[in-house]
């Protein structure tokens, strides 16, 4: 058959058709002289024809393709998207007209003439196949290929020229300027009025013809790409971006329109959205016949009505929809790409039909991937011996990892495996050293230079920057929670149901805000910084209008926090309850993407607030008070620091549970830790005088009471309770001179009497204080503390059979714990109980408060004492440590430095580093030198870290005077 022409318009669709849809004007596409009867049985059955199937792209331009007969949707849509090297193809689908003109989407597992052939007269060859945006980030920035963000644009500009991106005149002349920037360049009056008058953008264009030249006129410079970016970032904050309406009747009949998208479903009355419901409300989407059911969870609408019930124009809508529905939810929410239930052998009930493509966090994993190959190839491609050298086979896909390996943590991928090798000269760092390669660091000296020279420099924007940096941070560990932990229990259908509705339905809305925060802090300081053309000129050099409309916004969600403390006593009575719940919760906590103790991150929306806090008190305090930033920063405070005095009793409360809770998982020998009234004081390592002399041992001091345990050589890292003191009539003695040991005091209590050695003076001082204060606190309680251990291990005046086999390892066992970590939860290690059994040093809980206000995140330059060139990373500090990753868009950090008992100084002249902004970090032979990117920068960072060093006092190695003993167990 010859080639095929044809004319497609926008016309005025049909009663029940989507406003825009394109119309088939029935033009013949037969040969001269060819009959229908003809061309139909040269494809009919019993001929093996090839299909010829044509498909326009999203610049309008149409090509044909020649496939086998059987040929299913997957097979037409991988050639399409081979053709234009389409890397994040995910986002796109292919969409044809079915017999009652509404688009439908190719379906990638059926075959494309059971799709497009619903009658004889309807055959593949006649059908149009478009190109289109199936899947619309609200970010475009998750766009990693800038060839994905053009045909992006390309689908704004049809959405905008269709009808279907409605907005202000405005707001579309805005998005015009930007798309002919991106075609022709800088402004020209006459190619301006020509382009306009051959190239139609909007369906009233000649109304706004002189508003888009002018706003034209404004981005002189503008590359292509950026034109693209600044088209998405405007679409992306209209209601209707990446809408496709789907005309629908609720149950009183009145016209309604239902659409999909990333965050959930929407309704619309006209253009108006009237409702929103977020994943995390929808318990079940169905269909029967016409009716779309959407079953919420009861706590959404309450008891009565927990079913909403939409009337669609057929049963064919209804399904088109209701596939849409699955398709996005899998997109958006899903980790993993989900499995094709397998067909009943003699009946089936309802549909099969699942989504077959990769989840978006596949797919972002999969071009991080595929990039990060390619430059390590191209690093060394001749040298397959480099250690940083990971050929890319080009004839097969990447492989996937999966979000979730019950098996054990996750892999790096090669592009970020790290050296586990230490460094010339170096000895092994007594935990995880963050060893990462240094390939183009001199390079990336230079531009971090050429960068400063760029930015601003005035302190104020150091200090929005950091709300920046931190924000990113933030966000991401929201999504430990909303993502990934939501993911795992969803796959082992682990949680009862009214707990996940409690837990996501308080923290989704928290998190969907945050992600509009954060990207209008980005804006601002791109815009501060002169990185941003925009289309409105002004003076952006401030932070506090932004800082006050969020802040007030914030109030909304008073609610949502107060609901924390009910989400961490169900979660922890549900781990208990449920064995399924608990071995998840175990698994989760071993993945790399949970960095932290899992329910940590549920403190993180509280004391978010008290960051805002002290960062806005830091501007208002840099700011002179005639500042034009300075009233809505003192403004934005107030209503800040409003919401944090609400919610601070709950803070303190919800961190002495969760640090109870994270005990409760750490230690074996004790029940019910978490019972109420009890409150955590002090963690940490003291030398316990034995028989055997001094053996290192872990305490744990509450309110009620004195802990004691081991570590020995175990699978799990735990540490095994070897003795438990009540506090009520205990008295606590200096006895450096009656033992002959540095740092020694004596605890009597009623069961027994214990002699430990700190490792330094400053160590012994706070072991004592907190322990009179704890003693205090327990003479004035009028309630005794039940004992939680087994009456066994309590009362003993002499050494238990247990401890006689503890008290008989061998140096070499116990080295052989300290340092060979189980692999399977090796990041537990960061935890401060680990920490400071191996850095002989303890932390208290007014410690981990005041930790909570030095968080900090950044990009810093790394080096090592013996290395060359710097190296640049994103670092974030919480909980004593330091974690780096590539980028801040990495998921979980490649390496981590706890650092109690680190020193922070700046370097010596003996260290020879010439550079300004750099301090050092130095424990024994340990050495890192860091570089900040500003004065200000340089200082948070040292005052941060000497805020986590200093709990740790002063390290002193501990050597007895001479061997001791005593009577009484150990």
């Amino acid at each position: 058959m010859g080639e095929i022409e044809g004319t497609y318009r926008s016309l005025q669709t049909p009663a029940g058709t989507r406003l825009g849809a394109q119309y088939n004007t029935g033009i013949s596409t037969l040969e001269p002289g060819q009959s229908l009867s003809s061309a139909l049985g040269a494809g009919g059955k019993g001929h093996n024809k090839s299909l010829q199937i044509r498909v326009q792209g999203l610049d309008d331009a149409q090509e044909f393709y020649e496939l086998e007969s059987k040929a299913d949707g997957q097979t037409l849509s991988s050639e399409v998207f081979r053709r234009i090297n389409l890397i994040e193809s995910d986002y796109f689908g292919l969409e044809f007209q079915n017999l009652q003109m509404n688009w439908v989407w190719l379906e990638p597992t059926k075959l494309i003439v059971k799709q497009a052939r619903r009658k004889l007269t309807f055959w593949p060859m006649n059908t149009l196949f478009r190109l289109s945006v199936k899947f619309f980030p609200p970010d475009p920035g998750q766009l990693q290929e800038e060839f994905t963000r053009y045909l992006f644009s390309l689908q704004i500009k049809r959405d905008l020229m269709e009808g279907r991106l409605n907005c202000t005149e405005n707001t579309a002349a805005l998005l015009a300027s930007h798309l002919v920037q991106s075609e022709i360049g800088d402004y020209d009056d006459i190619a301006d009025r020509e382009f306009l008058k051959i190239n139609k953008l909007l369906p009233y264009e000649e109304r706004v013809q002189e508003k888009i030249m002018e706003l034209h006129r404004r981005h002189i410079g503008q590359t292509p790409a950026e034109s693209d970016f600044q088209v998405l970032e405007i679409a992306r904050k209209l209601e209707m971006y990446g809408v496709r309406f789907h005309p629908a009747a609720d149950r009183e009949g009145t016209k309604i329109n239902l659409a999909v998208a990333h965050m959930g479903l929407q309704v619309f009355q006209g253009h108006t959205k009237i409702n929103t419901f977020n994943w995390s409300k929808i318990r079940k989407l169905s269909f029967k016949r016409k009716r779309f059911l959407i079953k919420l969870h009861p706590e959404v609408h309450g008891p009565h009505q927990d079913t909403l019930e939409f009337l669609m124009g057929s049963r064919d809508q209804c399904k088109i929809f209701w596939k849409n529905c699955v398709e996005h939810h899998s997109f958006f929410r899903l980790l993993d790409q989900p499995q094709p239930q397998s067909k009943a052998i003699f009946f089936s009930r309802g549909s099969s039909f699942r989504y077959s493509g990769r989840t978006q966090k596949q797919l972002v994993e999969y071009v991080r991937d595929k990039k990060g190959k390619l430059e390590i190839a191209s690093y060394d491609p001749f040298n397959s011996c480099s250690p940083f050298f990971h050929p890319v086979d080009s004839a097969n896909d990447i492989p996937q990892l999966s979000p979730f390996n019950t098996k054990g943590p996750l892999c790096l991928s090669p592009s970020f495996q790290m050296s586990t090798l230490s460094l010339p000269g170096q000895a092994p760092s007594p935990l995880q050293s963050p060893i990462l390669n240094e390939v183009g660091t001199a390079r990336l000296e230079e531009d971090e230079e050429g960068r400063r020279k760029r930015y601003p420099t005035d302190k104020a924007y150091f200090i929005a920057k950091e709300i920046l940096t931190t924000e990113r941070t933030y966000l991401k560990d929201l999504e430990v929670i909303t993502v990934w932990f939501r993911g795992a229990v969803i796959k082992e259908n682990a949680m009862p149901e009214g707990l996940m509705t409690l837990l996501f339905s308080n923290i989704d809305p928290i998190y969907e805000f945050h992600r509009g925060f954060l990207k209008e802090i980005d804006q601002r300081l791109a815009l501060w910084e002169g990185r941003s053309n925009a289309h409105v000129k002004g003076d952006y050099q401030r932070i506090g209008d932004v800082m006050l409309r969020n802040m007030c916004a914030l109030k909304e969600f008073i609610g949502f926090l107060q609901k924390h403390d009910e989400v961490f006593t169900e979660l922890e009575k549900a781990t208990k309850r449920v064995k399924k719940l608990e071995t998840v919760y175990k698994e989760f906590e071993l993945q790399k993407v949970c960095y932290l103790p899992l329910n940590t991150f549920l403190l993180k929306p509280i004391q978010r607030l008290m960051h805002y806090k002290l960062i806005l008190e830091r501007l208002c305090k840099h700011y002179a008070p005639q500042h034009r930033d300075y009233d809505d920063c003192k403004e934005a405070l107030k209503e800040v620091a409003e919401i944090a005095a609400q919610l601070q009793s709950s803070l303190i409360r919800l961190e002495n549970f969760q640090k109870l809770t994270e005990l409760q998982r750490d230690l074996i020998g004790i029940e019910n830790l978490t019972a109420p009234g009890r409150e955590f004081i002090r963690e940490g390592c003291l030398y316990k005088l034995t028989k055997k002399g001094l053996q290192q041992r872990m305490f744990f001091l509450f309110s009620d009471m004195l802990l004691y345990t081991s570590k020995g050589v175990t699978a799990t890292n735990q540490f095994k309770v070897h003795g438990q003191l009540p506090l009520h009539g205990m008295i606590v003695e200096e006895s450096e001179n009656e033992w002959s040991v540095p740092h020694c005091f004596t605890i009597y209590s009623a069961q027994r009497t214990i002699v430990v050695a700190a490792s330094s003076k400053v160590e012994m001082n706070k072991w004592i204080e907190d322990l009179n204060m704890a003693i205090d606190m327990s003479k004035k309680c009028q309630e005794k503390s039940d004992l939680l251990l087994d009456p066994s291990l309590c009362d003993r005046s002499n050494r238990s059979s247990d401890e006689v086999s503890l008290e008989q390892e061998s140096e070499d066992d116990m080295n052989s714990s300290r340092c060979s970590l189980d692999k399977q939860s090796h990041h537990r290690a960061n935890t401060t109980m680990h920490v400071c059994w191996h850095r002989n040093t303890s932390v208290s809980m007014s410690d981990h408060s005041l930790a909570v206000e030095n968080q900090l995140s950044g990009y810093l330059l790394r080096k090592f004492k013996n290395s060359n060139g710097w190296q640049k990373l994103w670092v974030v500090f919480t909980n004593f440590c330091l974690f780096f990753y590539k980028t801040h868009q990495e998921d979980f950090p490649l390496a981590s430095l706890p650092l109690l008992g680190y020193t922070v100084s700046t370097p010596e002249e003996s260290d020879s580093i010439h550079k300004e902004y750099v301090f050092k970090l130095q424990f024994k032979s340990h050495v890192y030198f860091f570089r900040a990117e500003s004065e200000y920068t340089f200082e948070r960072w040292m005052e941060v870290i000497k805020s986590a060093a200093s709990s740790a006092g002063r390290m002193s190695l501990l050597v007895p005077k001479g061997p001791a003993e005593m009577n009484g167990g150990s």
